[in-house]
């Protein structure tokens, strides 16, 4: 069976639980960033009622413009940092800057979200009794010694250096759920996502598919740190929202963690090759120094998943860059089609004070 008809029977498939599942009020923190509006969107397809929370550091609002007219959907600002009060039936707990950009801009406040996050999201989880899912990171492995990484590796992270705001705050959010759930029985689920990457991604919030599709679209250099040869593995986001709903969705003792990502891994020189190709760009590749505790490789061994949720990405790299790509091109193309306006305004406004200037050069005369 063909990669394509698999991806049909999962559509027909997910598609025949739309009446089959029960409608719950599911809340979703960080959902208008990339991932959180790809589940917010999958869940009302579903039937569920969705709350939004976000405040927006990575989020965006257009994330959200195709949801906002529908009635089970709502949006509110709010950061995760402080207690929120609501009935909910299920919670995914995803709020948090993702990309080292993001994340070590303000690197206090990244370890808070993942620590104060969940702590007052495993309390709204307990006074609710609501299953609660928390989105964990493949950087949990830290620069990894064992290849593939399975989730019994317990990893080599640096605890002291500047990603370690991100690395050890989803440690502790990880021992912290599974914490609640021994001391309060809390129904907990636990996701570890590899590098995953679709439309919607921030242009510019420094992730490899990201950089390098704007480069490439752009004409720019594309920028490759080190030599090339680290490896990542990556997951098309539909895939990857399908792998998040049938472990909130699983049965019995589908407590996690469980990797969630694609095995098939490539070097950061083969992805830059590929990208060239896709868009037809004539950007060069250049090289720079390596970032201080950069994984060399990473790569999910997704056993648990496959056996324990019956699931594995299906979409192919090239049709996800293809995809990827037709997104950020609609993004350049709306970026320049608003910049025209405010080039002819300021024309307008060049024109206007020299002519104003000539008219007062000659009233002086």
């Amino acid at each position: 069976m063909t990669l394509a008809s698999q991806y049909a029977m999962r559509q027909s498939f997910q598609d025949g639980l739309l009446d089959a599942c029960s409608p719950r009020k599911i809340l979703v923190t960080g959902g208008a960033g990339f991932l959180g509006s790809h589940l917010c969107e999958a869940l009302l397809q579903r039937g569920h009622e969705v709350l939004c929370v976000d405040n927006y550091f990575t989020g965006r609002r257009e994330n959200l413009a195709g949801m906002l007219e529908n009635p089970r959907f709502e949006a509110l600002r709010h950061d995760v940092n402080f207690p929120l009060y609501v009935e909910v039936d299920e919670i995914y707990n995803m709020a948090c800057p993702a990309s080292p950009g993001h994340y070590q801009f303000d690197p206090v406040q990244t370890t808070k979200t993942s620590v104060l996050g969940s702590i007052n999201m495993l309390g709204l989880a307990k006074r609710t009794k609501a299953k609660i899912l928390l989105t964990s990171t493949s950087e949990v492995y830290g620069d990894p010694e064992v290849h593939p990484q399975r989730e019994d590796y317990r990893g080599n992270v640096n605890p002291v250096g500047p990603r370690a705001c991100y690395d050890e705050g989803k440690r502790c959010a990880e021992t912290l759920f599974f914490d609640y759930h021994r001391q309060h029985k809390l129904a907990i689920r636990v996701a570890r996502i590899f590098n995953t990457y679709g439309p919607r991604m921030d242009p510019n919030d420094g992730r490899v598919v990201s950089t390098f599709l704007m480069q490439a679209m752009k004409g720019e250099p594309i920028t490759i740190f080190g030599d090339g040869r680290q490896s990542r593995a990556f997951c098309y986001v539909d895939d990857m929202i399908d792998g998040l709903r049938r472990l909130m969705d699983a049965e019995g003792p589908a407590v996690g963690p469980i990797n969630l990502g694609n095995p098939v891994e490539l070097t950061m020189l083969e992805l830059a090759e590929k990208i060239v190709d896709l868009t037809n760009s004539r950007s060069k590749i250049i090289f720079r120094p390596l970032p201080v505790d950069d994984p060399r490789q990473r790569c999910p061994d997704i056993g648990m998943a496959r056996d324990v949720l019956d699931w594995q990405p299906l979409v192919p790299l090239e049709a996800g860059l293809e995809k990827t790509a037709a997104y950020f091109e609609r993004y350049l193309q709306g970026r320049a089609d608003s910049e025209q306006p405010r080039r002819r305004s300021l024309v307008r406004r060049r024109v206007t004070e020299r002519l104003d200037a000539v008219v007062m050069a000659q009233g002086a005369r």
